[in-house]
């Protein structure tokens, strides 16, 4: 009977871990005497798109180096796909394909050249050059010089590199900088297909692109995390604005009697700026609390707090 228990231990824990793509366990680093990251831990599972942000300096280009295993940490551990990042180097970057910040292209190889020579770099198989190719959507672009290239195509060629050795995990450190609108569409829509048989970890400061791609935040700041959840309990957890102007002055301290609120401020005559602690609609409170003072309303309005102001409020502190 011990036996089967200590088999069935041994599955169970197998399972919880079988999936773990990125492991972070207390893990500093510091510069002197300097702390770009102060006691970070988290963890991704396979599948997951995980945005990583926090304002410069914040310590995100450092936690990505550390775990493509370009730095070591001062204290605490990372692994991927179960490697240790210090001690199974290797292994490590055959999990992991890496796009950094500042994508690094040989500007005079033709595409395809760059990949080919990449490949071998790689050992991979000669066919994964055309896969990745298709699989980025460079076949029209393939026999240029990649310095003839827009920015969004560079940006391709790049993912195209990071893909070549078919790694299980991908770290992108702000992989649509400088992109124009269409092109970051693209890429967005790129890496979304990419993340649906891949763990990505990307860091960014454009939230529009966290909410359209990822499925998780990591909010990271002066090296600590302060939120990591998923995007919908993010947009859960958020405050609701509502603008309501009467035809009369009402004294805000009746207002914030109203159930759920935050704040009350008169911002212009019989303008009111009311923010609840609620994502509910909370227009028809204000409507009852009109009805029932004898007010009528002139306009009504309401909008629920951004990710941007969630990031913002974060970071201030």
């Amino acid at each position: 009977m011990n036996n089967i228990k200590y088999v069935l231990f041994l599955f169970v824990r197998f399972v919880k871990t079988s999936h773990m793509s990125i492991a972070v366990k207390n893990i500093t680093k510091t510069y002197h005497t300097q702390k770009a990251l102060d006691d970070v831990s988290f963890t991704l599972t396979k599948g997951e798109i995980v945005g990583f942000l926090g304002p410069n300096g914040a310590g995100k280009s450092t936690m990505m180096k550390i775990l493509t295993t370009y730095l070591s940490p001062s204290q605490g551990t990372a692994s991927v796909n179960e490697y240790d990042t210090l001690t199974q180097t290797q292994s490590v970057r055959k999990s992991v394909g890496y796009l950094p910040e500042h994508n690094p292209l040989y500007l005079e190889m033709y595409v395809r050249e760059y990949l080919t020579f990449n490949a071998n770099v790689h050992k991979a198989k000669k066919e994964r050059v055309q896969e990745v190719i298709e699989l980025t959507g460079l076949t029209p672009e393939a026999h240029k010089k990649i310095g003839q290239l827009s920015k969004g195509y560079r940006q391709r060629v790049g993912l195209a590199n990071a893909l070549l050795h078919d790694p299980e995990v991908l770290i992108l450190d702000e992989p649509t900088t400088g992109l124009d609108p269409n092109q970051l569409l693209e890429i967005r829509g790129l890496i979304k297909s990419i993340g649906k048989e891949k763990t990505i970890l990307m860091s960014t400061h454009i939230m529009q692109e966290v909410e359209a791609i990822c499925d998780r935040v990591i909010i990271i700041n002066k090296g600590k995390i302060v939120a990591d959840k998923k995007l919908q309990e993010l947009r859960e957890g958020q405050q609701q604005t509502v603008i309501v102007e009467f035809d009369y002055r009402v004294e805000t301290v009746a207002l914030e009697r109203l159930d759920k609120v935050a704040s009350v401020k008169n911002t212009h005559d019989f303008i009111y700026e009311i923010i609840f602690n609620t994502k509910e609609d909370m227009r028809s409170s204000v409507f009852d609390f009109a009805h029932d003072n004898e007010l009528k309303i002139l306009q009504l309005n309401q909008k629920n707090a951004s990710l941007e102001s969630l990031f913002l409020e974060l970071t201030a502190k």
